[in-house]
């Protein structure tokens, strides 16, 4: 479903820029039975439930009104906040993140673990460093961005 989601893609990019909205998400998928289109937008401070509706409104005119339909089957269109704890997955969203506490798991265990979370004070192309905490200590530690499964920004208790 790539297609879908780079038509939707190159139909909601001029919405958000003339907006000053970002995208940071979009994903067209099947659950229990029913498709969802979702995109989720965001831009510096938050995206409010108005500017939400705003989007949902815009794109789904221009969806709508475009012969031949690039979704042909029915689906429910979703616009949101990617959320406090957003994944993070392009280069942009890290470096966004620097300063922010994140969460990133790897595909390999380091230092004997999988997880961790830290405060993200450093990037480049190959690795990013995070600041992390034991107990009292704070300490830095480097991880290869290959080695990262997944990303996110947390919530530090």
């Amino acid at each position: 479903m790539s297609t879908v989601v780079e038509k939707v893609t190159e139909i909601v990019d001029p919405i958000l820029e003339a907006n000053h909205f970002d995208l940071s998400d979009i994903e067209f998928v099947k659950e229990g039975g029913s498709w969802y289109l979702r995109v989720y937008i965001d831009k510096p401070g938050g995206i409010t439930l108005d500017e939400c509706v705003m989007v949902s409104e815009a794109l789904s005119e221009k969806l709508d009104g475009m012969d031949p339909d690039p979704i042909p089957q029915a689906y429910f269109l979703e616009v949101s906040s990617p959320g406090a704890e957003r994944p993070l997955k392009t280069d942009q969203d890290f470096k966004n993140a620097v300063g922010e506490y994140i969460h990133i798991s790897l595909f390999k265990k380091q230092d004997g673990k999988k997880v961790f979370e830290g405060t993200l004070k450093a990037l480049d192309d190959d690795t990013l460093t995070l600041v992390l905490k034991d107990k009292a200590r704070h300490f830095e530690q480097a991880f290869d961005r290959s080695a990262i499964a997944s990303a996110r920004l947390a919530i530090e208790f």
